[in-house]
């Protein structure tokens, strides 16, 4: 796991961010469910990364 705090902070604030420009950018077929599922996933780390910080 990273240590730095800085690093992890970002990392997730990009995670976060990406997950949610994949949601809302997905169209309505099945490549869309795909992208809507990884920026889901991508997002949950990046949360999960920020939340390990405190």
């Amino acid at each position: 796991m990273i240590k730095n705090t800085r690093i992890r902070r970002t990392g997730a604030l990009i995670m976060v961010v990406l997950g949610a420009i994949l949601m809302f950018l997905a169209p309505e077929v099945w490549q869309g469910a795909l992208l809507l599922a990884l920026g889901v996933i991508i997002e949950l780390v990046g949360i999960t990364l920020e939340h390990n910080d405190k």
